[in-house]
């Protein structure tokens, strides 16, 4: 490189570092404690939930619920600090907090594990600004769908 080259790289920003950091608690807490390792990871979700900020947590709680009652094949677990669900250990879907990555909204998004394919193109992710009974249906249909 000559001199007058400059990197823009700037590495992982503040958000990023922090999410791998609670991939790392993580992985440590699942191997530290006893007792069913899904029944660790689903209270693992639940705590996370419950930390969250007031409109985060009332999303991610509904979330919640409507993910766990439309598959309940799918299995709760935190993927870099995020609520998630995995079937078979794989991350099919997951909630992603605003105030985490100081966003304009939460979102819900479906991994490639996903059973949503719909032609040469299709959403694997959604804004969430509330859940109401509509957005509800919407998101059992797409589980479903996900895990079928």
């Amino acid at each position: 490189m000559s001199s007058t080259d400059v990197s823009k790289h700037q590495g992982f920003t503040a958000e990023e570092r922090a999410a791998m950091k609670d991939h790392a608690q993580e992985l440590k807490m699942t191997g530290a404690r006893r007792g069913s390792k899904a029944e660790k990871e689903a209270q693992d979700v639940l705590t996370k939930i419950a930390e969250m900020q007031d409109t985060d947590r009332a999303l991610a709680e509904r979330v919640h619920a409507v993910v766990t009652a439309a598959s309940p094949a799918l299995t709760p677990k935190l993927w870099y600090g995020m609520p998630s669900y995995a079937l078979d250990g794989k991350i099919v879907c997951f909630f992603q907090s605003a105030e985490k990555f100081k966003a304009r909204y939460a979102t819900l998004g479906f991994s490639d594990q996903a059973k949503l394919d719909d032609g040469p193109m299709w959403a694997s992710g959604f804004a969430l600004t509330e859940v109401t009974a509509e957005v509800e249906e919407r998101i059992a249909a797409l589980v479903k769908r996900a895990v079928s």
